[in-house]
């Protein structure tokens, strides 16, 4: 009488704030010595003050035979907690589940109508395979039972049941099947069971045809929402096979359009016409675009009417399912379509978005993007907001001020950077779609490619085991963009690459890339490759030099400093193509001068860890030095420049124009008969090696041919000195103190020397020869300063390096804004291919999002993903059903809805079932058999007594000639019978 109640348990729970986990642990201390007493009312208030704590993450598995004793108490209150915890606290798994069997069992077959329920209500979340087997004998009658409400919960729960067991549809189907075709039946019965079938209809939706003309008269004359909208879901699934369906839901589906006043029903019509393939139904005699506008119509005022944020966001996503179909009767929508762009939540502006990529044409694709680089280049950063915000938190030292809303500052939302990434992600989708079909004006592409570099996003790491940065991904697809358009329209080329030089100057590099300088490596790829490509275009190749080889570059990505190597020569080559025009000292001096900084910059990438790198720059460091070379050598009275400089190296980088390639155009490329890539070359190579492994181990016992291979297979190990800067003839005189020749052999001196000077000048035109000293400017400057001490000649000294600042001279003007020029018509080169074939040819940029949007739409009909079952709880979404996918509820009497193939297989397996019965028969009929034989041959046809035994009368396979010799020892049987029944009664008198 002195134990706490649930009430005082929630009472004390909210008296010890702060101390809640001691309290719930003394609580659960004193349940568990509730739950072990004899009374059942002290047991029962125990586990209902459980169930209570267990909502809160408290284990009561512990508790699970007191469970079960609660539940087969006799009063209801005490059965109802009960079961109220075994549905709490029990799994599968559960070992007291298989004592419970019977009392499930028991109260099935109750009287009453409250204990009947509560297995009912129970079964669904407790149940397993071997428990529905049990169970499903005493569950079916419950199906006719005289309640509605017991037959509501019968049908769920077998649903529940099939689940797990999908044997019971074989035995349950008629009887679900019944209830729905009666008329008389209960309404809320036939809800039920329109929901069940619905679940089951959208994994077997064949199966369920016959049942069409019973689901339309519910649709008509049902009344109930809820149970139209599962209509409506089934129906959308059996359309695509009975397409008369669509003209027939045509009506019923436009009257509840128009006529319901549930936003619920009225987006499931509009759902349905689309999955349905409504919209698609022209050869059916449907009035396709009156239905489209009507849709339309009814979405738009769900956005603009309505201010519940689910319903835009549900109008939204029927949007992006028509966009597919009816592109511009969306597109008429687009000014609430691109207010929803403003809306404070994220999801629904990510729908807005999708549909704007959907819906974009050439009429208004430049004010859709401008709108959205508008939101981006306004809306403030995600993390700028989050330093914001945490500096006047810091600032606020009473709470009261933290709680209300500042608005001193702006007031759009910061946009995350997935959004952003969402954002630039799209427009370039958008823009790119069917090779630029879209975008009439190239220039405002060009420019809206450079704000896209402005608003990239922080670093996004992706989740992918990769963890790859997303943003640089972003930055590479706006490069290739550049790139793309500079390729493909000859008219936009000087546009391009004006656009990409201004990324590649240094000093213009903070104005076109984001503070967090995210992205950079990406876009200066593709930037560099325009200005070396495209050379001619540039405004100021001088500058691009500075900049390409400026010592900022050394800290990039070894992918882009590849490319910088690519183009420096290139840009170099275009220069001294102009330079020789007008040939003098002063050019001669520049392009020395440029030379030397070249070709410094080349010397000091060829130690760089990245081999490409290596071997970029050590190759045009040789070619550019013996440029170096032959300008140096030219007379300064020359009217030309050396030939090497203005013919050899332009040829290099001149040919034919660059092309767009397909991506198809390689498997174009026809094999030659003659290549077999499968027959080995050599098809003895196996035994080669292994041979000479045996042979080399061999060898290696010799001492001599040991020492040998030693001395010219193993490597000499030299200790690391330290090298001096001194001349190339500082170093060519180093060498007399190593030998001539590997063999050690002495030489004279005079050979040597002749040797040497050999050497030199073998080596000296050789371009890949890398002499010991490193001749540079500086070095040579060092030569000419220790070589003359006293009479230093100060016109010798090269200069090494000579930047000047265009922007610091006086008559320095900025560039003037140009005007805005007219409107004119680009050719956009197409992919080179061969022979391309239709299914080649590019897709519409609509057909490319049909998969994705009608794969959303048929995840919308079907229901949640299933958890997996290790999970802690389980319930009624937490099943795998995968496996009713390939059960069929047909039976001979409904084949008209099943597909040949169905019918095939349920024949060949009619057969194999008949020969395997007609087997198993014939085996039995042996043993049989030869069980009687062997009791014949024991009882050799007569008892003790003399009588024949009966069973010997059955023989059936006998000849003429074996009845009639077996017909004289019949009839003796039969005398002696008689005279042994005659003399029986008389011998007793």
């Amino acid at each position: 009488m002195f134990e706490k109640s649930l009430v005082d348990l929630i009472r004390g729970m909210r008296g010890h704030k702060g101390r809640e986990g001691e309290y719930i642990q003394s609580a659960i201390k004193e349940c568990r010595s509730e739950v072990r007493s004899q009374d059942m009312d002290v047991k029962a208030t125990a586990l209902l003050k459980l169930i209570y704590l267990e909502m809160f993450g408290n284990d009561m598995t512990w508790a699970a035979f007191n469970v079960l004793e609660v539940m087969s108490s006799a009063k209801h209150p005490q059965k109802r907690v009960g079961y109220l915890a075994a549905v709490q606290s029990f799994r599968p798994d559960t070992e007291v589940l298989m004592l419970a069997e019977n009392l499930l069992k028991k109260d099935l077959t109750s009287p009453s109508i409250p204990v009947l329920s509560l297995p009912l209500v129970t079964l669904p979340h407790i149940i397993t395979s071997s428990l529905a087997l049990s169970i499903l004998t005493d569950l079916l009658p419950r199906m006719t039972h005289s309640q509605p409400a017991v037959r509501k919960k019968t049908i769920t729960t077998l649903y529940r049941l099939a689940l797990i067991y999908p044997e019971t549809l074989r035995v349950a189907w008629p009887k679900i099947k019944d209830r729905l075709l009666d008329d008389e039946e209960d309404s809320s019965v036939t809800a039920a069971t329109v929901n069940v079938v619905c679940e089951l209809g959208w994994r077997r939706p064949q199966d369920f045809l016959p049942l069409a003309p019973r689901l339309f008269e519910l649709l008509v004359d049902g009344g109930n929402n809820w149970m139209a909208i599962k209509i409506i879901k089934l129906f959308a699934v059996l359309t695509p096979l009975e397409p008369r369906l669509v003209k027939k839901l045509v009506r019923p589906l436009t009257n509840l359009i128009q006529s319901t006043t549930a936003m619920s029903l009225l987006y499931e019509c509009v759902s349905g016409i689309i999955q349905g393939g409504i919209l698609d139904g022209e050869d059916a005699g449907v009035n396709v675009e009156e239905v489209a506008d009507l849709c339309i119509s009814k979405l738009r005022g769900m956005i603009v009417l309505e201010g519940d944020p689910n319903l835009k966001y549900v109008a939204l996503l029927a949007f992006n399912k028509i966009v597919t179909t009816h592109p511009a009767l969306v597109a008429m929508q687009q000014d609430v379509i691109l207010r929803c762009l403003d809306d404070p939540d994220i999801s629904i502006r990510l729908q807005a978005l999708d549909l704007a990529t959907g819906m974009v044409s050439s009429d208004n694709l430049q004010s859709v993007v401008d709108r959205l680089m508008k939101q981006l280049k306004n809306a403030p950063d995600e993390k700028a907001a989050q330093q914001n915000g945490a500096a006047g938190d810091g600032e606020n030292t009473d709470l009261e001020q933290k709680l209300v809303e500042d608005k001193r500052g702006s007031d759009l939302p910061p946009l995350p950077n997935e959004y952003r990434f969402e954002i630039i992600n799209k427009v370039l989708d958008m823009c790119s779609a069917d090779t630029y079909a879209n975008v009439t004006d190239f220039e405002w592409y060009i420019e809206t490619l450079m704000k896209l570099i402005r608003q990239l996003p922080a670093k996004m790491t992706d989740t992918s085991p990769g963890q790859k940065d997303r943003t640089s991904g972003l930055a590479s697809r706006i490069g290739n963009q550049l790139l793309d358009v500079a390729v493909r329209v000859q008219e936009l080329r000087p546009e391009a690459v004006k656009a990409a030089e201004n990324l590649v100057l240094v000093s213009g590099r903070s104005t076109f890339f984001a503070t967090h300088g995210n992205g950079q490596n990406e876009v200066l790829k593709s930037a560099g490759w325009l200005c070396g490509e495209y050379a001619t275009c540039l405004n100021s190749p001088y500058e691009v030099v500075n900049s390409i080889v400026h010592d900022y570059t050394q800290a990039l990505a070894p992918s882009t400093i590849t490319t910088f190597i690519q183009a420096a020569p290139k840009v170099f080559a275009q220069i001294t193509k102009v330079a020789n025009q007008e040939w003098n000292a002063s050019r001669k001096g520049m392009l020395a001068l440029m030379l030397g900084r070249i070709t410094t910059f080349l010397e000091a990438l060829s130690a760089h860890p990245n081999l490409e790198v290596q071997e970029r720059s050590v190759e045009f460091f040789e070619l550019l030095k013996l440029c170096s070379e032959a300008l140096s050598a030219l007379p300064d009275d020359s009217l030309e420049a050396p030939l090497l400089l203005i013919h050899a190296l332009p040829e290099l980088f001149e040919g034919a124009d660059i092309k767009p390639v397909s991506a198809a155009a390689q498997r174009k490329v026809p094999i030659p008969e003659h290549l077999d890539l499968d027959t080995a070359i050599n098809s003895s190579l196996n035994d080669i090696l292994q041979s000479s492994q045996l042979e080399d181990a061999e060898e290696e016992d010799d001492e001599d041919i040991a020492a040998f291979n030693r001395f010219y297979y193993e490597r000499e190990v030299f200790a690391p000195t330290v090298l001096q800067a001194s001349s190339r003839i500082q170093y060519v005189e180093s060498d007399d103190d190593e030998p001539a020749s590997y063999q050690q052999a002495p030489e004279s001196p005079t050979t040597k020397a002749r040797r040497k000077a050999e050497r030199a000048a073998r080596n000296k035109d050789d371009p890949f020869y890398i002499p010991g000293a490193d001749r540079t400017p500086a070095n040579e400057m060092s030569n000419i300063i220790h070589r003359d001490q006293g009479n230093l000649d100060i016109d010798s000294i090269p200069i090494v390096d000579l930047e000047i600042d265009t922007s610091q001279l006086p008559e320095h003007h900025a560039p003037e804004k140009p005007k805005k020029k007219p409107k004119k018509k680009f050719v956009v080169a197409a992919d080179e291919t061969l022979d391309p074939s239709p299914d080649q040819l590019s897709t519409s940029y609509s057909e490319r999002r049909t998969p994705r949007l009608m794969s959303r739409a048929i995840s919308n009909t079907g229901s949640s993903s299933s958890v997996p079952a290790s999970q802690a709880r389980r319930n009624l979404l937490s099943v795998d059903s995968s496996n009713l996918g390939s059960f069929s509820l047909l039976d001979n009497s409904d084949q008209g809805g099943t597909s040949q193939l169905d019918i095939e297989r349920r024949l060949a397996e009619e057969a194999e079932m008949a020969a395997a019965l007609k087997e198993v028969e014939s085996k039995r009929l042996e043993l049989a058999r030869a069980e009687e034989q062997a009791r014949t041959q024991v009882a050799q046809g007569v008892d003790e007594e003399g009588v024949v035994v009966k069973r010997k009368k059955k023989k059936l396979k006998k000849t003429a000639q074996d009845e009639a010799a077996d017909e004289p020892a019949e009839e003796a049987v039969k005398k002696k019978k008689k005279k042994k029944k005659v003399k029986k009664p008389e011998d007793d008198v």
